[in-house]
């Protein structure tokens, strides 16, 4: 049987009806990309679902793009996207790597044990505030824990207003209080590293096993990696939630704008300082350090903040000089190419 959609239950917006001419409205369809493969790419649709190879000349896609596909069913463009999820390739390649697209709210899972992290906690933040999604804290295996409200109250010290939900993931009652962010039309990603429930979170919501899940290690509550792919996920309340692999290297790239909101309190007081380029480390009129000293200011925090700047601003003047090679190796070609044509025409 075949499942058909609105495109306001697929997550369309006006942000993306402006981006139709009136013409194309009438003679193409908008689809959505639920999932992307080697050679394949899976697509939503009003229709139902929908498979479409991957050819020459298709767009850089990830899941939770918006296509514009003609009556042949080739594909017309790709959409502007609302908000974007992206992060340095793991490893030692110098490239960004597309997580997910068009997402309304991202729910950092966090689990209830010697795993937790707070500056964990604020990377994931700042990608989250960078792409443009409103970002909610969901701590799992409340079940396990001997005193839950002491993981919420380190997290109400980074960010007073900060979303926060405790759960447990095993328990449909509990994961309830999540339906908020999962109406019709909203799309939810999940994000955090190996064995904190997120899959067996995706399994309640969604109330099937369609994650596969594994246990933890006891001895220091790491997880065992299971989800390998990311998809989109129709949810029984309406709206669409999108699951990714756990991601043991999230690395930050031209994620300024997310570090600074993320440790907003940090640059406002940076900015009183007595010296422009002060660097919060003994300078005289530093107002940093005496937010530190007065204990208004945790230290941890400072480190964690100038780690992510700096990883972030090494990151992107990679990515930055690599694309300026890929443009100069470009123009080359071209230039190659063009004399190659002029010797044959001559």
């Amino acid at each position: 049987m075949t499942t058909s959609f609105s495109l306001s239950q697929l997550g369309w917006k006006p942000f993306f009806q402006q981006q139709l001419s009136l013409d194309e409205w009438e003679h193409c369809k908008p689809v959505r990309v639920s999932a992307v493969h080697r050679s394949t790419v899976e697509l939503l649709t009003e229709q139902g679902s929908q498979t479409l190879p991957v050819l020459p000349g298709l767009p850089e896609l990830t899941v939770g793009d918006w296509l514009l596909l003609d009556g042949a069913e080739h594909v017309v463009r790709r959409l502007d996207r609302l908000t974007l999820f992206a992060r340095k390739a793991p490893g030692q390649k110098v490239q960004q790597q597309l997580i997910a697209a068009n997402v309304d709210t991202v729910f950092l899972v966090c689990s209830m044990n010697h795993d937790f992290n707070l500056s964990r906690i604020e990377r994931y933040l700042a990608l989250a505030r960078d792409a443009g999604a409103e970002p909610v804290i969901v701590l799992t295996k409340q079940d396990l824990a001997d005193n839950p409200q002491q993981f919420v109250d380190q997290l109400r010290s980074l960010d007073a207003f900060l979303g926060i939900e405790s759960v447990n993931a095993l328990d449909i009652d509990s994961v309830k209080v999540l339906e908020h962010w999962c109406k019709t039309g909203q799309t939810v990603a999940l994000l955090g590293s190996s064995g904190v429930g997120k899959s067996t979170l995706v399994n309640t919501l969604l109330g099937d096993t369609a994650q596969q899940t594994q246990g933890i290690r006891e001895d220091d509550s790491k997880g065992r990696h299971t989800t390998t792919a990311r998809t989109l996920h129709q949810l029984p309340s309406g709206g669409l939630l999108l699951d990714t692999p756990g991601m043991r290297e999230l690395q930050l790239a031209d994620c300024e704008a997310g570090l600074e909101s993320t440790f907003s309190e940090i640059v406002e007081l940076a900015n009183q300082c007595q010296f422009a380029d002060c660097q919060h480390q003994g300078e005289p009129g530093c107002a940093v350090t005496e937010a530190i000293t007065v204990g208004e200011l945790d230290q941890r925090r400072v480190d964690n903040y100038h780690k992510l700047l700096r990883e972030q601003a090494i990151n992107a003047e990679s990515l930055a000089e690599k694309r300026a090679r890929d443009r100069g190796l470009s123009k080359m070609y071209r230039s190659v190419q063009s004399q190659a044509r002029k010797r044959k025409q001559g």
